[in-house]
């Protein structure tokens, strides 16, 4: 018998014993967890708007909430310092200087609302309501003179919203994206 079939002779054999055992060890930490408890923790919200939340707020409104909230860390108005800018930017990604905020980089208005929702604000993540997070996502995209002041936010009018870089953008997963 030549070396190479005896190679995958020996290959075949210990995959079938592997096979034919069954077992697969694992460090047998934890436990599974069950569908109610992972619930919480869907929050993913795609460019579709799928699994956006009832509730709805206006940049007017927003404007409060994000003075309350949000300013210490983005200044009054979202011109950063002594974190990340969100507003401004539009015109900038193709010069030696580009900008990336909310409203010169982001492709959707539902990855703000899922970003505000899940990691916001900073020292109490997931604690703003759902009308707080359309709010706030209202205000950042009116501050950006992507909507309007009086413009609300909801399930519906939000996914419905025209980013000013979407196009520079495409879906890797498109699932049933239209």
């Amino acid at each position: 018998m030549s070396t190479l079939k005896l190679a995958a002779a020996l290959i075949l054999a210990a995959t079938a014993a592997t096979a034919a055992s069954g077992a697969v060890e694992t460090p047998m930490l934890g436990k599974p967890i069950s569908l109610a408890d992972l619930a919480p923790w869907d929050l993913s919200i795609g460019p579709d708007g799928v699994g956006l939340p009832a509730g709805k707020g206006s940049a007017r409104e927003g404007k409060q909430v994000f003075i309350d909230k949000c300013a210490a860390c983005h200044g009054l108005e979202g011109q950063g310092q002594p974190a990340d800018r969100l507003v401004g930017g539009q015109g900038t990604l193709t010069s030696d200087a580009p900008v990336k905020t909310v409203g010169s980089y982001w492709p959707y208005p539902t990855t703000l609302f899922d970003f505000v929702r899940r990691a916001m604000p900073l020292n109490e993540p997931q604690t703003l309501t759902s009308d707080e997070t359309y709010a706030v996502s209202a205000f950042i995209l009116a501050a950006n003179g992507i909507i309007k002041p009086g413009d609300v936010m909801n399930a519906k009018t939000l996914p419905k919203v025209k980013m000013p870089n979407q196009g520079n953008f495409f879906i890797v997963y498109p699932g049933n994206l239209k």
